[in-house]
């Protein structure tokens, strides 16, 4: 055969190699040249030859900055992209040329292109590589502004990857079949996101599209910074079944708004994560998300939730059941527990709830607050101690002893309590930023968003401006029933203040609270600072220590019309 008769040979997609290197086929890497035509390109011809052979195909990146600008990539079925490691691979998102478009890396989802149960995407690997978001800016946010953005994924694979500064969620893939998402580091990614536009979280999953089983798990992944939430799974239509099926073990999720949060999940597993510094709370369960349905059934176990700006564990608005175990929830600025009415969501009491095995100690203010209604209550075997920190008195200040910094405040002439205002909010006039903690003279205070340098939702004040702290509640119990609680449960539980005679009572039933054929039995309540037991409620049947259902007694256990 001749020359041009060869040349002439078309090869057959079937041939397509399986395994490809990308600059061979007209990427460059050299961080000047836009490869995402040639990475399009590829990724379309080696998904013909998938479709036509069944057989997946790779597409590896040597190291180097590969420069994608002004459209994302539509992904196909069995095309995987694998790089030489975070760092070593990165590919690089701008939309200098097109502001209108949000450039992710790869995207295929319902409304762009049709993704359903049966236009799927399967057999497709993201492995080894960073993707860094900080060069797309937009005239108006968009949710599509991801690093990755799939939907209906089958046998996917998410691996070691370094997702930052993204504009909207950096890994935000939905309805994720036999699924693994592996050691993704997800930073600062949401910036363009005010904090409650959708998503812009370091991981969000949509979840609902498979049915009533998504098989998926998040393991081993680090979300720092993030503008909503460092990982959240949110359910996308209000009328689909929650999925049971998802797992997120071994995670770790710092100073996003935040941590972990079960946006209409059924039996979501979260265990031996850490998460600390959030801003709004460590682990929320809660109808925020699209579909306005809170997850149920779930289970969070071995986990450690400190130093949460707010609560360490918020809960709001779910049917239930929960069960929160065995973890360690300490130093979170308001509750260590606290279940209360967001607004949003089931209307009726929360049912099934478990606070079992846990050691609550340093929170703000009661280590378990109950705000809504609850039946079967269940609060057991719980080792409660030293809360209450926020204890200092209302206090005003200004003048020379007083400078304000970024993060901080210093007044010399002050002699606070060691994080006596710890989760208070401090205004000097106009404005205003939340404490995290102080020694006798310098306050810290949280940022006002993830990303954010400063902690004013203002200008720094002036030297000497005045300012003002709230006081601090009177009672702040171990326990705190502040709503009707129907056939619960509060036994064998630890709970004393030891040392730091900030936690005023061990258990109380508010004039708000109404215990209905609860169980009160087993519990030491020794050492705390005012009374173990405050009865300002009589309880209506059940089981209670000898006295405590007698109207005259309601009383005697604080003074009155404290907190």
């Amino acid at each position: 055969m001749s020359y041009q008769a060869l040349s002439s040979v078309v090869v057959p997609l079937s041939a397509a190699p399986l395994w490809c290197d990308a600059r061979e086929h007209g990427l460059r890497g050299d961080g000047i040249a836009n490869d995402q035509p040639a990475l399009a390109d590829l990724v379309d011809r080696l998904g013909e030859a998938y479709a036509a052979d069944g057989r997946p195909r790779v597409i590896h990146c040597p190291p180097g900055t590969y420069s994608i600008r002004d459209a994302g990539t539509v992904w196909r079925s069995g095309v995987s992209l694998v790089g030489a490691g975070p760092a070593a691979t990165r590919f690089v998102l701008s939309n200098a040329g097109n502001r209108a478009d949000p450039t992710p890396l790869a995207f295929w989802t319902t409304v762009q292109h049709g993704a359903s149960r049966e236009r799927h995407i399967a057999d497709c690997a993201f492995v080894d590589f960073e993707i860094d978001g900080s060069g797309v800016a937009l005239t108006d946010y968009s949710y599509l502004a991801k690093g990755l953005g799939l939907q209906y994924v089958v046998r996917g694979v998410f691996r070691n990857l370094y997702i930052h500064h993204t504009g909207a969620t950096g890994l935000g893939c939905d309805f994720l079949q036999d699924t693994v998402v592996d050691g993704v580091v997800a930073v600062g990614c949401g910036r363009l996101d005010n904090g409650v536009q959708m998503g812009g979280a370091g991981i969000g999953i949509g979840i609902g599209g498979w049915g009533a089983i998504e098989r998926c798990t998040i393991t081993n992944c680090v979300t720092l910074a993030n503008g909503t939430n460092g990982i959240f799974l949110e359910l996308q239509k209000d009328n689909w079944t929650p999925p049971r099926g998802y797992r997120i073990v071994g995670c770790h999720s710092q100073a996003n708004r935040f941590g972990i949060s079960d946006w209409g999940a059924d039996g979501l597993v979260v265990s031996a994560c850490t998460l600390v510094d959030n801003l709004e709370a460590g682990f929320d369960i809660s109808a925020n998300g699209t579909a306005g349905v809170a997850g149920r059934g779930g289970i969070l176990s071995d986990c450690v939730i400190d130093r949460n700006v707010r609560d360490g564990v918020s809960v709001g608005n779910t049917p239930g059941p929960y069960t929160v175990r065995g973890n360690r929830i300490s130093g979170n600025g308001a509750y260590g527990y606290h279940q209360h009415d967001l607004g949003r969501g089931y209307p009726g009491p929360a049912h099934d709830i478990a606070i079992d095995g846990n050691d609550f100690w340093d929170n703000g203010l009661d280590a378990i607050r109950v705000d809504r209604p609850m039946v079967d209550l269940s609060i057991t075997g719980n080792r409660i101690r030293n809360n209450g920190r926020r204890c200092a008195p209302a206090t005003t200040g200004g003048g020379e002893s007083v400078r304000y910094g970024r993060r901080s405040v210093t007044d010399l002439a002050a002699r606070w309590p060691s994080d006596g205002h710890r989760g208070k909010v401090l205004r000097v006039g106009a404005h205003f930023a939340v404490v995290t903690g102080n020694t006798d003279s310098e306050l810290s205070l949280a940022p006002l968003r993830p990303d954010s340098t400063t902690a004013w939702n203002e200008d720094v004040p002036p030297p000497g401006a005045a300012y003002e702290l709230p006081a601090a509640p009177a009672v702040r119990a171990g326990i705190t029933l502040n709503a009707a609680v129907d056939a619960a449960t509060v036994s064998g539980n630890r709970i004393r203040d030891r040392d730091g005679h900030t936690q005023t009572h061990g258990l109380w039933v508010t004039d708000r609270g109404e215990c209905v054929s609860c169980r009160v039995e087993g519990n030491d309540l020794t050492g705390n600072t005012v009374a173990g037991l405050r009865i300002d409620t009589p309880p209506s049947g059940g089981h209670w220590p000898p006295g405590h259902t007698d109207p005259d007694r309601r009383r005697t256990h604080g003074p009155p019309g404290a907190g």
